[in-house]
Order: C-alpha cells, then sequence, then structure tokens
C-alpha cells in the first residue's frame, strides 16, 4: 500500500491537497486539468517538494528520506538522457552514477536495452534516435534501478498516438512482470483505461480518492464530465 497522508504543499499562491490510498503491485492514473497538481503529487512522492502530512509505503514512512533513497524511479515527458553519452551509457547510468560497470551490469545494461527495443542502438548517441526510441532508452535505465514505484509524468505526451499506445503496453507487460506500483500522470482518459486498474482525478489543489477504472468512467463525477466535456 501507498499511503500519503493529510499531504499539503504549498508553492507560491498553489496549493495542493492529498489524503488517499493506492493499491501496490498495479497500475493508477493520475487523471486531470493542466495546473490542477498532477506533476506536483509525483514530484511529492519523489521527494523533490516540502510537504506536511506524510507519505506511506508499505507501512513505513518515506518523509525523511532523500530522492536518492527513496524507492521510486520517475520518468519525465523530457527523456532527460546526455546528449554526449551513448545510449548504453545514458542506460548504465541507471546502474552506476560513475559509469564503472562490471561485466554483469554491463549485460543488464544490454539486457534492459533488448526488452525495450533497442538492440544495436547502444553505441549511438541520442540524437541519432527517434523520440520513441530515446524515450524507451529512459525507460530502460528506471528499469535497471530496479525501483518497487514507478513515477511516469506524461512520458509519452509528445509521441504519435500509436506509438504512445505501443510504449503504453510495453510499460504495462514490465510493470506486470516486475510486480511493480505504476503512477501515471496523464491528460488522455484512453491511457487510464488502457493500463490502470484505479484512477485518481487531481483538480484545482486536491486529489480525489482512488477509484477503479471501470467505475470511475461509468458513473462520472461532475468534475469528470466538465473535464471530458460531457
Amino acid at each position: 500500500m501507498l499511503a500519503l497522508k493529510n499531504i499539503e504543499i504549498v508553492q507560491g499562491d498553489f496549493r495542493l491537497t492529498a489524503d488517499i490510498e493506492l493499491q501496490s503491485d498495479q497500475t493508477t492514473a493520475i487523471l486531470g486539468p493542466s495546473g490542477g497538481g498532477k506533476s506536483t503529487l509525483l514530484t511529492a512522492l519523489a521527494g523533490f517538494v516540502a510537504h506536511s502530512g506524510d507519505i506511506f509505503w508499505r507501512g513505513k514512512s518515506l518523509k525523511a528520506l532523500a530522492p536518492a533513497d527513496r524507492p521510486v524511479s520517475m520518468l519525465f515527458q523530457e527523456h532527460n538522457l546526455f546528449p554526449h553519452l551513448s545510449i548504453t551509457q545514458n542506460v548504465g547510468l541507471g546502474l552506476r552514477p560513475d559509469l564503472k560497470l562490471s561485466a554483469a551490469e554491463k549485460a543488464k545494461v544490454e539486457t534492459a536495452l533488448n526488452r525495450v527495443g533497442l538492440a544495436g542502438k547502444g553505441a549511438s548517441l541520442p540524437r541519432a534516435l527517434s523520440g520513441g526510441q530515446r524515450q524507451r532508452a529512459a525507460l530502460a535505465r528506471a528499469l535497471l534501478r530496479q525501483k518497487p514505484i514507478w513515477l511516469l509524468d506524461e512520458p509519452f505526451a509528445a509521441l504519435g498516438p500509436g506509438l504512445r499506445q505501443e510504449m503504453l503496453e510495453l510499460v504495462e507487460e514490465i510493470r506486470a512482470e516486475q510486480g511493480a506500483t505504476l503512477l501515471l500522470v496523464t491528460h488522455a482518459p484512453e491511457d487510464a483505461k488502457r493500463i490502470a486498474s484505479e484512477v485518481v482525478f487531481v483538480e484545482a489543489g486536491q486529489a480525489h480518492p482512488a477509484q477503479a477504472t471501470g467505475p470511475f468512467f461509468a458513473h462520472p463525477s461532475s468534475a469528470l464530465r466538465a473535464y471530458l466535456g460531457n
């Protein structure tokens, strides 16, 4: 169980509150209008913003942990690859920031590249890859960190519909294999319907309690109807 208890984040005139519990080992979609606080919620979980209240993972508080020590990997809309490093080196950073990889660690990098469909691309620089391939590399790096919680902040929003669908299905397939807990920020209801077991709707600085995906869309609240435009 991932629990956010009495969370309050204040950034200038913006205030976000959350008091929610999320099931582990499944995908939760974080849905809502722009500026509502979706990304802020993820950055709080990752430890990048200060907040009151507490965050618990499997009964243990994360509040005192630095971002690097939290059980999370975060994937942003921008792939954050280093342009002067090869794809193999960029992915290897997920294991060792100094890139002094053992033979076993190098083999893990190759396995991760193969898993995300980048076999044979390791020697390439990021500029030689397409946008979708660069996001695959960023995903491979996140996977190598082997953290139990994945935080994805609209990582495929810039991709075309077909490629975005392909990447979502790849992420969900790997998540299920590893038994990870995935939180996916998205503006697209179809993304939530495709891979999420539950949805958290975030609007106007409030994260509403999670609901199972089917009932969430079958019986929409007035806020969801307004968001969807019907």
